[in-house]
């Protein structure tokens, strides 16, 4: 029967394509996660409940969605939690030397910018591994926001600023509002543009793309300074929702983000994957992470469980795409 199944898929490639994918993995684990979840509270049988444990999640989402990006292009960013926490910290920094509170956002989120751009002057020009070159930047960045703030905590923001998380529309949080339209516009850019289509051609042959015409480094560039934009609107979302900004906002948070990424279906070496898995991997850290926090698993347990998941990710990410190419 399976030999039957392979040769029917074989004569069709078509079908082939849009059967082997490991979007479903995510979307397959996404359901078993819901069930799984249900079994351990009856809140999880609930909308609203798994609507509200998204918003602590939603900085790390709309990097993730970037992340996709950077990684289908051929490269990786480890530096983009330092990178909230750094820009957690100017926006603090900023507000509480008497800057208003737009203006310290905007210097923020700026630096975020700048940030993403050095790592992607690094890696474009000087042609460093971007794995090597963020890991670096990975530390600079939180040292550089701890010898802001040492071990204070930044905070004193007005009112109608804390606590974005609990503003909604319907049962919908504002934050999980802003990551589905982002996902939306980041996915139809990726899927439906010639930029899209640029990207994954960088991302499976840089040297074939430069002989094309594409501006490989230029486009790279792009992407690292998106990277640490979106870095920068994510340390201003987190100081929103926490009410202060510390150095050690988002501390292991490259773990999940990756995750999510992963998960999605993006594959490792670039060139494959796309916005629908990592939103959809999104919402199965989600339930994961707040699944286990219902069980009172121990931290330690749930990164052990977290970094387990992420190896399995890769693996079976890697061996579809190696069966759809046969």
């Amino acid at each position: 029967m399976f030999n039957n199944l392979n040769k029917y898929l074989s004569d069709n490639p078509t079908l082939r394509y849009w059967i082997i994918r490991p979007e479903w993995v995510a979307v397959f684990l996404l359901i078993i996660s819901i069930i799984v979840s249900i079994q351990l509270s009856p809140f999880f049988a609930d909308m609203a409940f798994i609507l509200d444990s998204a918003t602590p999640y939603v900085e790390y989402g709309l990097i993730a969605i970037i992340l996709t990006m950077v990684i289908i292009s051929g490269e990786i960013d480890l530096s983009i939690a330092s990178m909230i926490a750094l820009t957690a910290v100017i926006f603090g920094t900023f507000f509480n030397a008497g800057y208003n509170l737009p203006i310290s956002a905007l210097f923020a989120i700026l630096a975020g910018l700048l940030c993403g751009l050095f790592n992607g002057i690094l890696v474009t020009k000087l042609k460093i591994p971007s794995i090597i070159l963020t890991i670096g930047t990975l530390t600079l960045y939180r040292g550089i926001a701890q010898a802001m703030a040492s071990d204070f905590s930044l905070g004193g923001y007005p009112s109608w600023f804390v606590g974005i998380d609990y503003r909604y529309i319907g049962i919908v949080p504002i934050p999980v509002i802003i990551f589905v339209i982002f996902s939306l516009i980041v996915g139809i850019v990726l899927s439906s543009t010639i930029y899209g289509k640029q990207l994954y051609l960088i991302g499976t042959n840089p040297e074939t793309a430069k002989y094309s015409g594409i501006k490989v480094d230029k486009i790279k560039l792009l992407i690292f300074g998106l990277s640490g934009l979106i870095s920068g609107v994510a340390g201003v979302l987190g100081t929103s929702r926490l009410a202060v900004a510390r150095f050690n906002m988002a501390t292991g948070a490259e773990l999940e983000i990756v995750l999510m990424v992963m998960l999605g279906g993006t594959y490792i070496f670039g060139g494959r994957g796309n916005i629908f898995g990592t939103f959809i991997a999104f919402w199965i850290v989600v339930i994961l992470r707040s699944g286990l926090n219902v069980a009172n698993i121990k931290i330690e347990s749930q990164l052990t469980i977290l970094g387990a998941m992420l190896i399995i990710a890769i693996i079976l990410t890697n061996y579809i795409y190696s069966k759809s190419q046969k």
